[in-house]
């Protein structure tokens, strides 16, 4: 067994334990799972037989030594595990070939910088804000949201593990953040009506009638919270330009932002037509901005094809080095 199938082994088992004595979902009890580990102390709570059966599964796991990799691999499939059949379509975690790619595109964006900051609105469990860190060899100043409570635990406790500083909010991803601009936004945008319409209002992007869509309030709330001339990183639904109120967000676009690429992700990583995504990577307008003579226009090959991806990842470095590097 290797270390990623022992943690997750572990981390499953030792979630099952919490959940049989506490009577606590599943993933709640992965999060307290992960926090006894990072703790590596088990916190007196009253149930005898509870508190020795942690201290003997802590006592088994604490002499190996995991990398970081190997704790996100196995948070993921213990993450999988507690939100199959029972999660909504946006609250899915972003896959990991896709969020490697996203972190791909995100170090070549950022990566002359000693140090940036980066901002997830939408985190989930985070795998992909902490997938992106990973890619980085410089100093990350990083924040992540959400609004479900679980989620935001979960976030938390596998940063710890994986000894990332990241600081997390939570609450509606339309309200106000208290952070200042950053350099880089990445988020895998959540597709849906926003409830509230009264906060609704506030957005140029709102709906002229009916609710509005939540994906297209979350780019507008993204850009005020990106640096004159940052960058931003949506995983976005193939839809989203051809829906409704595409024109309207056509136009927003157009006024804020110059679209700097669009990567279509290969079909075959998603289950059904209906749930393909593609990479948005936007720039804020600022002062010395423009749109790239050429933007970045590409159609991913399956991950698993090793030799197509290598020559498309040779052509967008060209492309990087050609109009990224230089401004």
């Amino acid at each position: 067994m290797n270390n990623v199938e022992n943690l997750y082994s572990w981390l499953d088992a030792t979630a099952n334990i919490l959940e049989k004595h506490r009577e606590e979902p599943y993933l709640e009890c992965l999060a307290q799972a992960m926090d006894l580990l990072f703790f590596q102390e088990v916190p007196t709570s009253g149930n005898e037989i509870l508190d020795n059966k942690l201290q003997k599964a802590l006592n088994e796991i604490q002499p190996i030594h995991f990398e970081q990799l190997e704790i996100r691999k196995a948070v993921q499939l213990a993450i999988l595990k507690g939100m199959k059949d029972a999660t909504q379509q946006q609250h899915l975690m972003t896959p990991e070939a896709v969020a490697l790619f996203t972190g791909y595109v995100a170090e070549k964006l950022m990566g002359n910088k000693e140090k940036t900051t980066i901002f997830d609105p939408a985190c989930g469990t985070s795998n992909l804000l902490t997938t992106v860190i990973s890619q980085f060899n410089h100093k990350v100043e990083a924040y992540g949201n959400d609004i479900d409570p679980t989620l935001i635990q979960l976030s938390l406790a596998s940063a710890n593990l994986q000894k990332m500083d990241i600081e997390f909010f939570k609450q509606d991803s339309m309200r106000p953040f208290l952070i200042d601009p950053v350099d880089l936004v990445v988020s895998d945008l959540p597709v849906g009506y926003y409830p509230d319409d009264v906060r609704a209002s506030e957005f140029e992007l709102k709906a002229d009638d009916g609710q509005s869509y939540a994906h297209h309030l979350l780019i507008e709330q993204s850009l005020m919270y990106t640096k004159e001339a940052g960058y931003l990183i949506f995983l976005i639904p193939n839809f989203l330009f051809t829906s409704d109120q595409a024109e309207k967000l056509h136009q927003f676009l157009r006024e804020h932002a110059h679209i700097v690429g669009l990567l279509q992700l290969p079909e075959s990583i998603f289950k059904t037509d209906k749930n393909t995504k593609s990479i948005l990577v936007l720039q804020k307008k600022g002062e010395h901005t423009s749109t790239p003579k050429q933007p970045l226009l590409v159609q991913l090959p399956s991950f698993k094809n090793e030799a197509a991806m290598a020559d498309i990842v040779k052509q967008m470095n060209q492309w990087f080095l050609e109009n990224i590097s230089e401004k």
